[in-house]
């Protein structure tokens, strides 16, 4: 099944919460996180626990996250880890070579470079990226309810980009912030993608863009 068809058994419905790991030295600096393991900074623990206060009223069916350790412990201050199950398909993928590196240092020795086309050297490609986001979209297709869902930033913005059918490389699109929650949902004529920013300072207030 492709992630812009419909679903083939008759479900309830389904809402997907997508949360990237809150703030950490690396991503503070715009380094590219992916199998190096960080624990979350004093702010990304406030912030943390302020969304998971937010959004502590909702009865999650599912509670999936990425075997990362800041995506885990992100879940676990919202006070959803004893709910929470390892999903594989969730952990950001592998850069290579250019783990630890910004984006506008690569562009210095290969311009024009995009993480969302371009290959990464001993690392995944975009390809690859692309279908296990697609196998992880036709399981969670089969849920019913509230799902939340703790992963990654631009593993995020690749995500939001094929729940809707677009290629990988449209992902560049999305931003996918650390004091994010993203909503992603099903209805009979398409799929929808909204995010909503969240500022733990005036007390929790998410507004859908």
């Amino acid at each position: 099944m492709r992630p812009d068809e419909p679903p083939t058994t008759a479900r309830v419905w389904l809402r997907l919460f997508y949360f990237r790991h809150r703030e950490t030295l690396w991503s503070l600096s715009g380094r590219h996180i992916g199998v190096t393991d960080f624990l979350l900074t004093v702010h990304g623990e406030t912030q943390s626990r302020a969304l998971g206060l937010w959004v502590g009223g909702i009865a999650f069916s599912h509670v999936l996250t990425s075997a990362r350790l800041r995506a885990h412990a992100t879940c676990e201050l919202f006070g959803l880890g004893g709910h929470a199950r390892v999903e594989p398909d969730l952990a950001e993928w592998n850069y290579g070579d250019y783990e630890g590196r910004r984006s506008v240092d690569i562009r210095e020795e290969r311009p024009g470079w995009d993480i969302f086309r371009d290959c990464r050297l001993n690392g995944e490609s975009p390809f690859a990226i692309g279908e296990g986001i697609d196998r992880l979209i036709a399981r969670l297709r089969t849920m019913d309810g509230d799902v939340a869902l703790f992963s990654h930033s631009r593993f995020g913005a690749v995500f939001g980009a094929r729940w809707i059918g677009l290629p990988v490389f449209e992902a560049r699109h999305f931003e996918v912030g650390p004091e994010s929650m993203s909503v992603l949902s099903w209805n009979l004529d398409h799929p929808k993608f909204a995010s909503s920013p969240f500022d733990a300072a005036a007390g929790g207030r998410a507004q859908t863009q």
